[in-house]
Formats: structure tokens, sequence, C-alpha cells
């Protein structure tokens, strides 16, 4: 006996695919919205200017930090101060524009004067040349990995499955970046690394989903919309504690890394969280059953053209 005719279907995803439809697109409009509104919160990478983090090595006053910064670079407009570190003891800021390096070391000199030559820097200067041209090789490689996935995935499966794919790998790039929009957390080069593995991982998800597809549509009937459907639930839930497992077992790791991670890497962490529930979700709600929606208006569109037998 047949044991993909005997899985179980706990839920009907093909059923109800309009509604996760909309509940993508809901997110992806509230997403755009915040994006042009209030626009990314670009890190020094990505934008001119200067990243300065501070090591005080023990307790003390963020206004004392202001104070000392404002009076070396009172012309200079820069983000609020804020500590980090397991015992918060670095302070870090941006600076709208470069600073030039012996401003920077008198902010150093006068902190080690007040809490005593421990007290180091670290500086991460970027121009504005450097900064654009940051921005467009960072968007020109994500466009070209993920053009280079489609193509693999429309010759290797068929048209269809390409089309399903970018779809949610829009998807998927999308939800990291409007949730960054909203929430106002940084984005700098890590991000882009963070986005490029949600996009692999999301296909790896996606292509084992499309394996079965095409597995199960030479073993069971596929002549109807209904069956079609059915077909694609039973794909959906052989896959689906392979699927919980992978995203569970990486979603918590990541979850540590935010936590207990270092600064360096927290955003990184952060947009891997959103990437792999956004992966997760697409690969399931969205990408088998764009590829349906497809099957099915192709369907259609043979059903319109095939001749009508004569009474």
């Amino acid at each position: 006996m047949n044991s993909k005719k005997e899985t179980k279907i706990y839920f009907d995803f093909a059923r109800h695919r309009r509604k996760f439809f909309l509940f993508s697109a809901i997110l992806l409009v509230l997403g755009l919205v915040s994006t042009l509104i209030f626009g990314l919160n670009a890190g020094v990478d990505f934008k001119s200017g200067t990243r300065l983090d501070m090591l005080i090595n023990k307790q003390f006053e963020l206004n004392d930090v202001q104070a000392i910064v404002q009076e070396v670079v009172p012309d200079v407009e820069f983000e609020e101060i804020t500590k980090y570190g397991n015992n918060k003891e670095f302070a870090t800021t941006t600076f709208e524009k470069v600073i030039e390096p012996v401003k920077l070391t008198e902010i150093e000199k006068k902190l080690q004067d007040k809490y005593g030559p421990q007290v180091t820097k670290q500086e991460s200067t970027v121009d504005p040349v450097i900064a654009n041209e940051m921005v467009n090789k960072a968007v020109i490689a994500v466009l070209i990995a993920s053009a280079f996935i489609v193509v693999y995935i429309a010759i290797r499966f068929e048209l269809y499955f390409g089309l399903a794919c970018i779809g949610a790998l829009l998807h998927d790039a999308f939800i990291p970046v409007a949730m960054f929009s909203i929430f106002r957390i940084e984005v700098d080069l890590t991000f882009v690394a963070a986005i490029l593995t949600i996009v692999g991982y999301s296909i790896n998800d996606t292509i084992v989903i499309f394996d079965r597809i095409r597995e199960n549509m030479r073993s069971m009937k596929c002549d109807t919309i209904d069956s079609i459907e059915h077909m694609v639930n039973v794909s959906l839930w052989q896959t689906m504690r392979r699927s919980i497992f992978t995203v569970g077992t990486v979603f918590i790791a990541t979850v540590i890394l935010a936590i207990f991670g270092s600064e360096g890497i927290r955003n990184f962490s952060l947009a891997l969280i959103f990437g792999l529930v956004s992966g997760t979700y697409s690969s399931i709600f969205i990408a088998a059953q764009t590829w349906i929606s497809l099957k099915e208006r192709d369907m259609k569109k043979k059903a319109k053209l095939e001749p009508t037998p004569e009474a």
C-alpha cells in the first residue's frame, strides 16, 4: 500500500490559500508604508559618517559622556549615546558626518581624564562615495543571488515553480526589511549577510517541498484543481516535520545568539529571526500555494481553448 496516500491531512492549506495571500499582502503593505515614511535606520556602513565605540570598563554616566562629546564636536549631530556589553561597559554613538581622528582622540583623552587610563576607543568611518558604493553592491548581490536561484529552480523543476519562488523570495527579503524599519533597528553589512542567508535557507526549504510535490505528481492523479490541492496538501504534511524541526533548531540557536551574543552580531541575529519565521511561512503558505494558483489559471486557460463538443 502506498504510504503517501495514507498521509493524514490535519489542515487544508490549499483551500485557504487566498487568506494566506491576503495576510502576507497586508504585512507587505504595512512594511512598505513604514519604509517609505520612516525609511531605514542605515548604519555607518551605508551612509557617510563615523561610528565611535568607547570602552569605559567601569560604571559611567551617559550624561557625562554626552557632555564630553558635545564639547569636542559641538557642530556635528550624533545619535543618542547608548550603553552595551555584558556589564554595560561600552558606550557607542554615530556621527552624521565624518569626524577627524584628532577630535576622536580628544574625546578619548577627556574620557581617560574622567574615568581612568583604561578607557579606549574604536572608530569606523565611511565617506559618502564608499557608502553609496556599498549600498549599490549590497542590492546587486541580493538581486543576483535571487535571480540565479530562481533560474535554477525553473530549470530543475518547471517554469511555474520558478515563478512561485519569485513571490516567496520577495516575501522573504522584504519582511526583515519592513521589521527593521518599523522597530528602527540599525541596518549594516551584517544585515545584508543575513538577507542572503535567509534567501538561501528559505529556498532550500521550498525546494524540499517542491521536490515532494514533483514526486507525488507522478503517483497521484492531478487532472483537476481539487486533485492538485489534495496532492499539495499531502506533500506539505509529508515534509512538515522536517520543516518544523529544521527551522526550530536554527531558530533556537539564533535566539540564543541574539540574547547572549556580542553587540556586533545582534542585528544579524535579529534579521535571521525575522527571516526564519518569514521564510518558513512563505515555503508552506506562499510558494506552494502560488504554484497551485498558477496551475489553476493554466488549466482554466487550456479549458477555454479546447473545442466544445457538438450537441
